[in-house]
């Protein structure tokens, strides 16, 4: 098993001597934020054959995931001294924070062996120095409009730069910050006890920040860190909202104020926030840092892919996605032969109109194996085990343009047909890809009610 080391304040040096030189500008790097957030996620190090390996608690939960390796060419040897670690600990190798060149590598170096997803709420943005420091051109307008007036109202205002002198007053801003966002500040939240960590170890962190005062009033504040030799983070950026327009005249200042070496900015995620996804946008940033994340799949797993891709032909970003969100071996029912998954269908959880519901999905059969009569022994097997539990409902989507399928799984029960809209917390498309040609074929345990128009289909957990 690999030695990891708890991150350390004395561990900097080692760390930085491969994040410094990195092309990587993903936050999750920045040594401050490793160091500030070490409480929840627990992160830790490791050199493997000449890279960096930081793995971590995902989420501050049980499950273990390891930063894409960082160092000078492929770290695809590495690949399986991560999935001994992982295995050690009685988990599945899980990658996170890949950037699109290293989820290549794992692809062309590990084919078939990983399901990759992105989550747009956990991409950073990035900009260009230049353009947060210089406000330039029409599209930054209301930018340097919204400052205008903020200089106008407030001609007393100075820019400071932040010491760990003024945490107190730091920390008093955020307070009443977060009680007005969240109607209490009896507890230190997660963000408050890493910002507190950060002031205390501000220059041994390398932490740089700015703040604006009106008068004697302290209204804004932030601070960051190195991600690369190239790329500052902003960590923290707190104001308070009485004074229209202090986060935006702090953003422009701050960036002002940053040594010359930092020609991009990363700003962090939007963590799915629509207003704080706006307030980014509104920045224009330069690129979006992709953070995906690799999980190594188990061998139902890679069975359950082949077999769909065979079958349907969906693309690997669509299959990979099932399987990360929805695929459980416990609610497949499968036939085996020869050591390969021949025929398949899976029973996923849904509440509809009828009360608990199965969604019968993802029918399939090798075409090696097709007429020998597996899909209706799957089907034979579902219906029973529905009633068994007892379901109010069952429904399926026919292939589209296989219409004799129709007269197939009547044959099962489902005799009934209404449309179907989804609903799920993601938005993943169970149906055709087609919505306004998805057509819910029914089993219901009571017929007597009358059928709805449309049948909603929310998924459950």
């Amino acid at each position: 098993m690999i030695e990891f080391h708890p991150v350390r304040l004395e561990d900097r040096s080692v760390i930085e001597r491969h994040t410094m030189p990195s092309g990587i500008c993903n936050c999750d790097l920045a040594f401050a934020n490793m160091y500030c957030w070490q409480e929840v996620y627990h992160s830790a190090w490791a050199e493997i054959e000449g890279f960096l390996v930081i793995r971590f608690q995902i989420d501050g939960g049980p499950r273990i995931g390891y930063m894409q390796p960082v160092g000078e060419g492929d770290f695809g040897p590495i690949i399986p001294l991560l999935r001994e670690d992982a295995h050690a600990h009685g988990q599945r190798l899980r990658i996170i924070g890949l950037t699109d060149e290293g989820r290549e590598m794992i692809r062309r170096m590990h084919p078939g062996e990983f399901a990759f997803e992105s989550d747009r709420a956990l991409e950073d943005y990035v900009y260009n120095a230049s353009d947060l420091r210089d406000l330039p051109g029409r599209r930054y307008q209301p930018k340097r409009n919204h400052i205008n007036r903020f200089m106008a109202e407030y001609p007393n205002y100075r820019y400071e730069v932040l010491t760990p002198e003024r945490s107190a007053e730091c920390m008093t801003l955020e307070r009443i910050w977060r009680k007005e966002h969240t109607g209490h500040t009896s507890e230190l939240s997660a963000e408050q006890r890493a910002m507190q960590r950060g002031f205390e170890h501000f220059d041994e962190l390398g932490l740089i920040g700015g703040c604006i005062y009106v008068g004697d009033r302290l209204v804004a504040f932030t601070f960051g860190s190195a991600v690369n030799d190239h790329t500052f983070d902003t960590h923290m950026e707190k104001a308070d909202t009485e004074y229209d327009g202090a986060f935006t005249i702090i953003n422009k200042l701050f960036a002002e104020h940053l040594p010359e070496r930092f020609t991009l900015i990363n700003r962090e995620e939007d963590l799915g926030l629509e207003g704080l996804r706006r307030a980014k946008l509104s920045y224009h940033p330069a690129f979006l840092q992709h953070k995906f994340m690799a999980i190594r799949l188990h061998p139902d797993e890679l069975a359950c892919k082949q077999l769909w891709q065979e079958a349907f032909g969906d693309d690997d970003d669509f299959v990979d996605s099932f399987l990360i969100r929805y695929y459980s071996r416990h609610r497949a029912l499968t036939i085996e032969e020869e050591g390969r998954t021949v025929a398949m269908l899976h029973l996923l959880p849904f509440d509809t109109e009828f009360g608990p519901t199965t969604y019968i999905y993802g029918v399939a059969t090798a075409e090696s194996h097709r007429h020998r009569g597996l899909a209706s022994q799957l089907m034979r097997q579902a219906m029973a085990l529905i009633e068994e539990r007892g379901n109010a409902a069952a429904f399926l989507i026919p292939t589209p343009g296989k219409e004799w399928l129709r007269d197939f799984y009547a044959g099962f029960g489902l005799a009934e047909e209404t449309p179907v809209t989804f609903v799920s917390e993601d938005g993943f498309d169970f149906g055709t890809g087609d919505a306004a040609t998805d057509r819910a074929m029914i089993w219901r345990r009571d017929a007597s009610t009358p059928l709805p128009e449309t049948l909603t289909a929310t998924y459950r957990k």
